[in-house]
């Protein structure tokens, strides 16, 4: 329970004490009603004693009795009725609630801080109301009256005559039969004679002369002389009196209840009265219908909406009852009492009542307990029992007397005022009153056995209740608390179905556990007293019992909350909507959070309502905001009334203040960190074989990567703009904001643009909501960025004018409204909205604002467009239906911070601007088509396109550049007309290519051509993935279109390719805040395989080509058509064609009588090209950067592979190459020593002379069947050959992943040695061929020695000095090159040393000797070279093939 302001020993005390009647004539009501007061509530401030009483028990033993306090009250001779009580305590309960300043208990269970209020003043008040209002029964004596007092005012013109009248009313009321109550503790009562005096009016000697009387008459010690009203003038008195009496003044006095009586008895007798009856159990009146208690009129409130006939009501008229309560409360804030009354006034009433208490009322109990006691002892006779002898003197004839309302027959007897059982509970009760608890206990104990014994079970359970109480109250604790005593009054109480005295039982009892910590026991107690004959005082006790389990010492926490919900619900079936509020409140602190998710609806659900009866409009809707967020478990029709009572009540809410600002809507759930926005318009769509670029939309999803990339192409073409770097103000350009993107700088809008607001609905119910007129709500500063400085100018928003339906602000920011839209049960749904810039500024976008409401299946469905022709109805549906104007605030969180140590270590967030978009002046906008653009292609293949670019804005643009990673995809053609071909239609064929009808004869040699790389945009001021768009005159007018061919080549590397376009451009005219705009397309190309070449080079045996140079080299081409798909029938290799700066294709040396090249499926060819250095008139062009195309036609028609698009896609595909490949020759610093320099340039000078640099390219043409129509496609592709022996391809080969090996760092000991050539280099320093007659005839019979003449040529490869050392001894690792080729010898000097110049070619002059016929190598000479300025000499490699030389004799 509840802690109480008083001690559960002052509670009792209090509850029980001795009661004084008051008789008092008119003229005394008179003198004190001019204080606003009677005679019974003027002394009421001043019944309780400050000092000490002292009183001699029948031992003649002293008992002090401490803060002794009686209860005087008027004399009424009606009982109060049930009615009435219950009306007084539900108004009790009901004026009495929570302070405002009320200190809470926090206390803390587990994982729950729960605020719980410390006291329950409510509960208090109804208990002490409670026992005021307990009336008197036959079978207990407390509550009767012990003495009475007869109260006559001085201007009685005869005082002791009225005196006299008074005492005999007195006396007629106590004895006559004709009065029933109130009850009189004993025949001969105590009298005590009052003689009221009014200073004010009064004459002194009179008054003191009739005193005097008086005491002679009736004793000093039965009279007393009280004056009062010492105040003459009240009105303007500047002296404040404190008024003791407003405390103890009732709101609705039992006493004044003529006419609610009347009212009751009406309504009784108009109800059935047939069916209705009373029934008086020990003067107690129940009034019961239908055999129902305590049920008089239906409670309007109930929360079930359950009406029932019969309906359990604590409050009878509770409008009248609050009515009233407030009439009250204004009186008693006007009304003042005791006006007439000073300071010494109280003192003389605080003395009156301690001269009575001490001369009169404690006196008379001594002498009352004597006798009593020495009658019971003089009956006891040689009995041992105190009652076995008084049975037989006085109950010998008794018959028990059942009770005529007997109620199960458990009320047992009915015993005469003169039996001895009954003298002894009188005994008793004396002895409880004046606080003798021992005496009490003992006659309490004795009393119930004899009860017990005779069946009288409720005098039983009156005599086990006090038992029960004295001993716990007695001093010393000589014996413990007797629980089962009360368990068992309480039963009893119940079956004689006396509820009041069951109450009574359970509150004494409830105290006293509590008190001993045995909060457990108190619960139960407090629960199983709980019925439905009244809603108040069960609501009450559950509240007790929900405080119990929360204090005990383990806290049982559901169980609280439990029992509070019990508590809230008979709360408010009394009637109490504030307490059952507050019973809901607390116990919400319990289950919200919890995933108790059901019981959280429901308590939320009674908040609100309550909340919204009581007129607390902001915690109504508080209240079912909550029901409606959470994730619920309600089925769809018990949401949907969630819903609309939520509606009801917030538009309840906002008809308050119609023209205020707009309440925030918790439906539906938006995700604002979802919030996306999009600059700019809609692309539009494909038309026919235009295909529109794709930009970005709200439609694509957000890649992190892919956002990069853009990135890295917009600062390449930004830094081209600015000489290799980017400004400091350079601000990667952002067409869709969302979450990942960077959005802590303020993002730039172009006015007269549209920005489109992408908000994520979320309905968390599973009932559709409709949203009407859905727009968003924003904020603008216009700023005019061309005048600097900026003048300050007023904020405008459309926020105020948000309750309209129009749309406010369209000469501003135009703002778009969706008329209807419906988010399904538990549908997450997009909403795209609108606003249209009409000036420049910043923009601030603050949330959303719509019309909330519900909506059916039909309507949805007619909405959604399931059916077409119900459109307009559905509309004029919806105007009957419930909704609210509200709105939602978008409030998005940036990222959190995570740079700094003071970041790391506390939580902070970053800024988010993609709501804050800053509003620029006007910039062109491009639209870019693509025209017969394909999606699949062959690797290599060749296809021209178009592209058509359009300015749709109002401002032209220039500097229109294309960035891509993959420049080797696409081209624009060369910057020179006369290389690009004016039309597909100068072949056979429609090519694409600038082709020339060539004749068989033609094509024996290479035709050669020169060209710059910077016809084709190579080599220029650009990087490689930068490309400008040869636009006329560079410029684009608003509203002008213009079309330019594209040639496209399909990657070599088979698979889906992704190729992104970023086509950058700026405004003629130079802006503050935007500088450039783009464009992204992205190009998805399939490609399948088509050739697959691989190219060799290797010296040639032949030292000396026709023109007499040495500089020649052999070129095997290796083709594999790898495409297996059945539609590509067979691919023919047309023409060969090679590309670079020192080097060309001379002749095609294979013995293919068929010159052009078929292919089908999975096979191979095999071409030898003969490549030679350029001519001394072709040289030049390494100087001048030129490159050499020589072309070897295969087919009919020469391709000349030196204009567009060929040389374009070679260029790019060199360049890329270069880009991707390390180049050959190490990259070394010029500072060195002299001697490390020299080893760094005979490296340099060793690698050149392997370097070849050839640019081989191979043109095709492939046979397609595609929709029974045969095509023919055409490509190109490149290999390069870097050196001597290695092998190249026409694609890049994938390198295999390397296993993972453990790291090891390794210090070195010794300092790094400088790079020297390798062997491998080295070997082929020196160049080898061997001329001599392959047949020679000797007569070997004449003449034994065959002398043949050999002449050894040498080449210096490289460009450097090199030292030949020639040995021409026999070294043969392999003997059965002996037995099978034989042996000779050579003549003259076996070793010949020189030196070579660069690149010279000497002749030396052998002689082999033979001495027999045969087949001979001459291969066997060996050749040693080294470079000058080296000392290690090195073998170098000569040809595998033999030397072979055929002898014969004649």
């Amino acid at each position: 329970m509840a802690q109480c302001l008083q001690s559960v020993q002052e509670f009792i005390q209090d509850a029980f004490v001795p009661l004084v009647a008051v008789l008092c004539s008119e003229e005394a009501e008179k003198v004190t009603r001019k204080n606003e007061l009677n005679f019974e509530e003027l002394v009421r401030p001043f019944c309780r004693l400050t000092s000490e009483v002292h009183m001699r028990d029948p031992n003649n033993q002293i008992h002090v009795i401490k803060g002794l306090k009686i209860s005087i009250n008027n004399i009424v001779t009606q009982p109060p009725q049930p009615g009435a009580i219950r009306k007084r305590l539900n108004d009790v309960v009901s004026a009495c609630q929570p302070a405002d300043g009320l200190v809470a208990n926090v206390i803390t269970a587990g994982d729950y801080d729960l605020n719980i209020s410390a006291t329950t003043p409510w509960f208090e008040a109804y208990r002490e109301n409670f026992f005021q209002t307990t009336s008197a029964s036959d079978h207990e004596f407390l509550n009767h009256y012990l003495a009475c007092m007869l109260v006559v005012s001085s201007r009685e013109p005869e005082p002791i005559e009225q005196f006299l009248k008074l005492s005999q009313e007195q006396h007629r009321i106590q004895h006559s039969s004709d009065y029933s109550y109130p009850k009189w503790f004993i025949p001969n009562t105590l009298k005590y004679y009052v003689l009221l005096h009014d200073i004010s009016e009064g004459n002194e000697q009179r008054v003191d002369s009739v005193y005097e009387e008086m005491k002679q008459r009736y004793g000093s010690q039965g009279c007393y002389l009280l004056k009062i009203n010492s105040r003459t003038s009240v009105k303007g008195s500047e002296e404040q009196i404190p008024d003791p009496w407003s405390q103890y003044l009732h709101k609705h006095s039992l006493q004044n209840q003529d006419s609610y009586e009347d009212g009751i008895n009406a309504l009784i007798m108009n109800k059935n009265a047939e069916n209705s009856f009373i029934t008086s159990l020990d003067g107690l009146e129940h009034i019961v219908k239908d055999g129902v208690p305590n049920n008089f009129k239906s409670h309007p409130l109930q929360l079930d909406n359950v009406t029932d006939p019969v309906g359990h009501s604590d409050n009878p008229e509770p409008a009248k009852s609050t009515g009233s309560l407030q009439d009250v409360k204004k009186q008693n804030s006007v009304t003042a009492h005791g006006t007439c009354l000073t300071l010494n006034d109280h003192d003389r009433i605080r003395q009156f009542i301690q001269e009575f208490t001490f001369r009169g009322l404690v006196p008379h109990i001594e002498k009352t307990i004597r006798q009593l006691n020495d009658q019971l002892v003089s009956r006891k006779g040689l009995s041992r029992s105190l009652f076995t002898a008084t049975k037989k003197w006085f109950s010998g004839n008794k018959v028990p007397e059942k009770g005529v309302n007997e109620v199960k027959n458990t009320a047992g007897l009915l015993y005469p005022p003169e039996a001895p059982e009954l003298q002894i509970r009188k005994m008793a009760d004396l002895c409880f009153l004046v606080q003798h608890y021992d005496l009490a206990y003992s006659c309490y104990h004795t009393a119930k056995k004899e009860f017990l014994h005779d069946q009288a079970l409720l005098y039983a359970a009156g005599a086990q209740e006090m038992a029960a109480v004295s001993a716990f109250l007695q001093p010393g604790a000589p014996r413990s608390y007797p629980a089962h005593y009360m368990e068992n009054a309480i039963q009893i109480y119940k079956d004689c179905r006396c509820m009041v005295l069951a109450e009574r039982c359970t509150l004494l009892s409830a105290e006293i556990l509590k008190s001993q910590g045995k909060y457990s026991d108190a619960a139960a107690i407090l629960i199983r007293m709980t019925s439905e004959d009244s809603d108040l005082r069960s609501a009450l006790l559950l509240e007790q019992a929900a405080h119990c389990f929360i204090n005990m010492r383990n806290p049982m926490v559901r169980k609280f909350a439990f029992h509070m919900i019990l508590a809230g619900h008979r709360f408010s079936k009394a009637g109490q909507r504030k307490h059952a509020l507050r019973c809901y409140c607390q116990a919400m602190q319990v289950y919200k959070g919890k995933g108790w998710s059901l019981a959280e609806d429901h308590i939320n659900f009674t908040i609100g309502r309550q909340s919204f009866t009581l007129r607390q409009l902001d915690n109504a809707v508080s209240a079912f905001k909550h029901i409606l967020i959470n994730d619920s478990k309600q089925p769809a029709t018990q949401q949907g009334a969630f819903l609309r009572e939520y509606l009801y009540v917030y538009k309840s809410v906002s008809q308050l203040s119609p023209e205020g600002p707009l309440l925030q809507l918790p439906l539906p759930c938006i995700n604002s960190s979802a919030t996306r926005v999009f600059f700019g318009h809609y692309r539009r769509l494909a038309e026919g074989e235009k295909q529109a670029a794709t930009h970005v939309s709200l439609d694509q999803e957000y890649d992190a990567e892919s956002s990069q990339q853009w990135k890295e192409l917009e600062e390449q073409g930004v830094s081209v703009i600015y000489k290799g770097t980017l400004p400091p103000n350079f601000q990667t350009t952002q067409y869709c904001l969302n979450s990942q993107t960077d959005n802590s700088r303020y993002s730039l809008a172009v006015v007269e643009e549209p920005i489109t607001v992408e908000v994520i609905f979320k309905n968390p119910l599973k009932v559709p909501l409709l949203l009407t007129d859905l727009s968003l709500l924003w904020k603008f500063m216009p700023l005019d960025y061309r005048d600097f400085p900026n003048e300050e100018k007023e904020l405008i928003s459309n926020e105020k004018d948000s309750h309209a339906k129009v749309p406010f602000g369209n000469e501003i920011t135009g703002t778009e409204v969706i008329p209807e839209f419906v988010i399904n049960g538990e549908e997450i749904k997009p909403a795209r909205l609108k606003l249209f810039p009409h000036q420049t500024g910043e923009l601030h976008i603050l949330g959303v604002v719509y019309n909330l409401g519900t909506t059916t299946a039909n309507i949805s469905n007619a909405i959604d467009g399931t059916d077409p022709t119900a459109g307009t109805q559905a509309g004029k549906f919806m105007n009957n239906f419930l909704s609210v104007r509200g709105k939602q605030d978008l409030e998005i969180q940036g990222p959190r911070l995570n740079n700094t140590k003071e970041e790391k270590t506390s939580v902070r967030y970053g800024p988010d601007h993609r709501l804050d978009p800053i509003i620029t002046e006007p910039m062109p906008l491009l639209e870019v088509f693509f025209i017969n653009f394909p999606t699949g292609l062959l690797c290599g293949e060749i296809r021209k396109a178009y592209v058509e670019f359009m300015n749709v804005s109002k401002c032209p643009l220039t500097g229109l550049k294309v960035i891509s990673q993959h420049p080797d995809f696409f081209t624009f053609g060369s910057s020179t007309a006369s290389l690009t071909p004016q039309s597909p239609t100068a072949s056979e064929n429609c090519s694409a290519y600038k082709t020339v009808v060539t004749d068989s004869t033609s094509t024996c040699t290479a035709l050669t051509s020169l060209v710059s790389p910077m016809d084709f945009g190579v080599d220029s001021e650009n990087p490689p993935g930068v490309i400008d768009v040869p636009l006329p005159n560079s410029e684009l007018l608003p509203g002008a279109s213009v079309q330019l061919p594209l040639w496209l080549r399909g990657p070599d590397e088979e698979g889906v390719h992704e190729i992104n376009f970023l086509f950058y451009y700026e405004s003629t005219e130079k802006q503050s805040k935007m500088s450039h705009r783009v464009l992204r397309h992205t190009a998805v190309i399939c490609t399948s395989r088509s050739l697959s070449v691989r190219a060799t080079a290797c010296r040639s045996n032949a030292l000396e080509d026709e023109e007499g140079s040495a500089s020649n080299m052999l070129v095997f081409l290796d083709v594999e058509n790898t495409n297996t798909s059945e539609g590509v029938r067979e691919f023919h290799i047309v023409q060969v064609s090679s590309g670079s700066k020192c080097w060309k294709l001379q002749k095609c040396i294979s013995p293919l009588e068929d010159k052009d090249s078929k292919l089908t499926s999975r096979e191979r060819a095999k071409l030898c090209f003969k490549a030679s250095r350029c001519r001394n008139t072709e040289t030049t062009s390494c100087l001048s950067e030129k490159y050499v195309f020589a072309d070897l036609v295969l087919g009919n028609e020469q391709i000349i592979s030196a204009t567009t698009p060929c040389a374009d896609f070679f260029f790019q595909n060199a360049r890329m190459l270069k880009s991707k490949t390390s180049p050959l020759q190490a990259n070394v610093q010029t500072s060195q020593t002299p001697g490390k320099q020299s080893v760094r340039d005979s490296l340099t000078l060793v690698q050149q002379c392997h370097e070849v640099e050839l640019n081989i390219i191979v043109l095709w043409k492939a046979y397609v069947v595609e929709d029974n129509k045969q095509l023919i496609l055409e490509g190109q592709l490149h290999v390069t050959l870097h050196s001597i022996g290695k092998e190249a391809c026409s694609f890049l080969q994938k390198q295999e992943s390397q296993e993972m090996v453990v790291l090891k760092f390794i210090r070195p000991e010794h300092p790094p040695v400088p790079p020297v050539p390798s062997l491998d280099q080295l070997s082929h320093l020196i160049k080898t061929s061997l001329h001599y007659p392959e047949y020679f005839s000797h007569p070997f019979q004449e003449k034994s020695l065959c002398l043949v003449p050999v002449d050894l040529v040498l080449s210096n490869c490289s460009q450097a000095d090199v030292d030949v050392i020639i040995d021409l001894r026999h070294k043969s690792t392999s003997p059965e090159a002996l037995e099978v080729l034989g042996s000779f010898t050579w003549l003259g000097k076996t070793q010949h040393k020189l030196q070579m110049k660069g690149q010279e070619v000497y002749r030396l002059h052998l002689k082999a000797c033979f001495i027999h016929a045969g087949v001979y190598n001459l291969g066997t000479p060996r050749i040693f070279a080294k470079l000058s300025n080296q000392v290690t000499l090195y073998e170098t490699k000569q040809n595998s093939v033999p030397a072979l030389i055929i002898i014969s004799n004649i």
